[in-house]
């Protein structure tokens, strides 16, 4: 039989899928709970949030205010990594119930006498609980509620403020009910601000036609530091495979000297638990890791399972391929895509319990040798979703600092259950959206949307595998747009360089989105002292990402009107509006685009406001709500700081 209650509960806001996954949240940020709270009657009812971190012994409760139509809401923030689990508990508060009839009684000049004494019986019930101070308070209180000669006291007394706040401070719960217990996991801060740099190790030497080392990279890392990048990412690091070969361009018969695709992951030198012998040993990759966080940069590995023909694995456990009748595995293939050079492990194998305990194996032996802490994860849409849950939940009971980046081009419904399943974050459509409606709706839908709550992006305007259409006329403008739009609108962005900044863009063939000469398949010796127009104002702009809290988040986003469809404008601010930006961003590349902005008013408090562009150092005063803005191709975008 069903405990009895009067309160009902419904609708309880964040959860995820009726509480089967955690919402996220980064140290420092808040929950906002609401939830649909009544009961039949017209009896005074009170709810809470009640909250603790995994690792506390008590909860802790925040009281749930009112807004309309039954609805409460509340707010908690969350201090700690790691899980949290909050409820919505409700119940008929006698006591306010008591107050509340008996002040309209002495409004309307009943005698309450008896009501009176009811109230001490209240009063009784919440003695053992105040404190000293609220005791000394609570004997008056009762002495005047049962002594004839204090009547008049007792009815002033009645609605005293101080007697409303000791009855809500603790409440007397009968016949309460709870909602289903949900989940928030807390990540550190870089899950949600993170700018990202990509490049080959391999190409990182400064002799022409020589293979690149870590203690190459090592000479790299100044660069990216300077340019204000906070996480170097690799492409496997792993020996290449040797058999089934991949040669330029993707050619199928590789030739003399070809060195193959990093993804295309062992040999007779190792597997993933070994480092590519012409960059260097464990020990060197070791040592570049930490040069690196002394400069303040994290090295995001890449962490890719899969095989080629020649890894270890193949022969040592054959298992855990699926064989074909002839002998031989099928090869890898995202069509129009294939991959000879690389077979796919075979989830469904009677040995996954072994095959899944390597495979946590081999991410934490890069974790506890080389202290890594972060990992861009390839294609991880094409391994089961329940396998990720289980490694990522493995790795974070030990390793809770970890980060996982999940690259996944893929069905919206499968990136979003990626994310739910503990992904720390996403690639995103972002590299295809280019107009200002897809732009504002593909935000808006991150952002406005029950993604929010779980679903944390990160904007790359380009990958090795994509070199979009946008991007292939070399264009100066549109690279400068469209890293603004990335670095601005996301709180985590990444580039793939130095393709990226020197404008290399030329496609393998017309029609594809894949790069001529890719980097996949060979290594460059590149110039890394080249400094451009490009890499001046992404440095600029990285560093004011760091300077200001409001780009620092994504969710807290407001699109304003333009006149201009080829200009876009958007309000960002912080949780506690203490720092605000305004972007407006021209989307032509060519020509110079004006436009009449709409100011979000109501959210600046209805009031003029000062703006600094924190690009070129210009200040300006707009006290309209529309104001006029006129943008060149060769700066495209505003980037203003909003004074108060």
């Amino acid at each position: 039989m069903q405990n009895q209650t009067r309160i009902v509960i419904e609708n309880v806001l964040p959860q995820l899928d009726h509480g089967h996954f955690a919402i996220k949240r980064i140290v420092g940020q808040k929950v906002q709970v609401t939830a649909d709270v009544f009961t039949d009657g017209h009896d005074v009812i009170a709810c809470c949030v009640r909250y603790k971190h995994e690792k506390d012994k008590k909860w802790q409760e925040i009281r749930m205010n009112p807004t309309n139509n039954d609805a409460w809401t509340a707010e908690f923030k969350v201090e700690k990594q790691g899980f949290y689990a909050y409820f919505v508990e409700g119940w008929v508060d006698y006591a306010l119930n008591w107050q509340h009839g008996t002040a309209r009684k002495i409004q309307d000049k009943q005698h309450v006498k008896s009501e009176l004494l009811e109230g001490a019986e209240y009063i009784n019930g919440v003695l053992k609980l105040a404190d000293a101070t609220e005791r000394e308070y609570l004997k008056k209180v009762t002495q005047a509620f049962t002594f004839e000669a204090h009547y008049d006291l007792a009815l002033e007394m009645v609605m005293s403020i101080e007697l409303t706040a000791i009855f809500k401070k603790y409440p007397i719960l009968h016949i309460e009910n709870k909602s289903l217990e949900l989940q928030v996991y807390v990540d550190r801060k870089k899950a949600l601000f993170s700018t990202w740099y990509e490049f080959f190790p391999r190409s990182a030497s400064e002799v022409a036609g020589q293979h690149g080392t870590f203690k190459d990279c090592e000479r790299l890392l100044p660069r990216v530091a300077a340019m204000g990048f906070d996480t170097l990412y690799f492409p496997p690091i792993h020996p290449i495979g040797e058999v089934n070969r991949k040669g330029k361009n993707n050619a199928t018969n590789a030739q003399t000297g070809d060195v193959g695709s990093p993804w295309g992951i062992g040999s007779h030198h190792g597997g993933h638990k070994a480092t590519h012998i012409e960059l260097g040993s464990i020990e060197d990759f070791k040592s570049l890791v930490k040069k690196a966080q002394e400069l303040g940069i994290e090295v995001a590995m890449d962490y890719a399972l899969q095989a080629a023909p020649d890894h270890p694995y193949v022969k040592d456990f054959p298992q855990w391929f699926k064989w074909r009748p002839d002998g031989t595995v099928q090869y890898a293939e995202n069509p129009p895509k294939k991959y000879q050079d690389i077979q796919p492990i075979y989830f469904e194998s009677t040995d996954w319990k072994n095959l899944w305990k390597e495979l946590l194996d081999v991410a934490l032996f890069w974790i506890e040798q080389c202290n890594i802490k972060v990992y861009r994860v390839d294609n991880p849409h094409t391994k089961p979703f329940y396998f990720w849950g289980w490694l990522i939940a493995e790795i974070k009971k030990i390793h809770p600092d970890v980060l996982f980046l999940a690259e996944a081009f893929t069905r919206p419904k499968i990136m979003n259950e990626l994310a739910k399943q503990g992904f720390s974050q996403s690639y995103t459509y972002f590299t295809w959206r280019n107009s200002k409606q897809e732009l504002t709706d593909y935000v808006n839908e991150l952002t406005q949307t029950e993604q929010k709550e779980y679903y944390r992006p990160n904007f790359w305007p380009n990958t090795p595998d994509i070199n979009p259409f946008a991007l292939q006329s070399g264009n100066e403008n549109i690279h400068l747009q469209k890293y603004f739009l990335a670095a601005t609108l996301s709180s985590s962005v990444g580039i793939y360089g130095p393709i990226f900044e020197y404008r290399i863009a030329s496609p393998m063939a017309p029609g594809k989105e894949e790069y001529l000469n890719s980097e996949k398949y060979e290594f460059f010796t590149w110039d890394w002292s080249i400094q451009n127009k490009l890499t001046t104002l992404i440095t600029r702009i990285n560093f004011l990402r760091k300077e200001h809290a409001s780009l620092q988040q994504t969710n807290n986003i407001v699109f304003c009107d333009t006149n201009n469809d080829q200009i876009m404008a958007y309000y960002k601010f912080d949780d506690d509006r203490q720092n605000e930006t305004l972007m407006v961003v021209s989307l032509d590349p060519f020509n110079t685009s004006t436009a009449l902005v709409r100011l979000p008013m109501k959210a600046l408090g209805n009031r003029p406001v000062e703006l600094t562009d924190l690009i070129t150092g210009n200040s300006y005063y707009w006290d309209k709500e529309f104001n006029y803005v006129e943008l060149p191709p060769e700066l495209p975008f505003h980037l203003f700081k909003i004074h108060r």
